[in-house]
């Protein structure tokens, strides 16, 4: 049995106030998260949602698949993670990784955890998404 898990962030400008949202399904379980920030980026929140996602299941032995709409997320913590780290958290083009302090809390949870990172198209009608999404609102509007 895995849980699945949507997560996404919201921003009322880009910076701006924003918020993340955690929707969980597991057996016939489920449970919503949701948080925000009063000055904040669309890229942090929807990390923000991956970490604390990870933060709530970290004691968990299942398979984690867990659902984003952000691109940025997931081929961060899946592809591009491995060259920062050996390149003492620079890009390519020799400039610092942004969002560092966010990346390197996910990775280390991420590590511990059999997490599956999927992306899911945004805004088509996804349940699980829609409701991450509506979450991650109410965060931005709780700020």
């Amino acid at each position: 049995m895995s849980i699945k898990v949507y997560t996404d962030g919201a921003c009322k400008g880009n910076p701006g106030p924003g918020g993340w949202g955690v929707y969980i399904q597991s057996n016939e379980d489920e449970k919503e998260l949701y948080g925000g920030n009063p000055e904040t980026t669309n890229n942090q929140m929807e990390m923000q949602a991956a970490l604390e996602a990870l933060k709530h299941l970290k004691d968990e032995d299942e398979v984690i698949e867990l659902y984003t709409d952000s691109n940025y997320l997931r081929q961060g913590i899946t592809e591009w993670i491995h060259n920062w780290k050996k390149n003492n958290w620079k890009t390519a083009a020799k400039k610092p990784v942004a969002n560092r302090d966010l990346w390197i809390e996910i990775s280390d949870l991420n590590e511990k955890m059999n997490v599956q990172w999927n992306w899911v198209k945004g805004h088509a009608g996804d349940p699980g998404n829609e409701r991450a999404d509506e979450l991650a609102n109410i965060g931005a509007e709780s700020v």
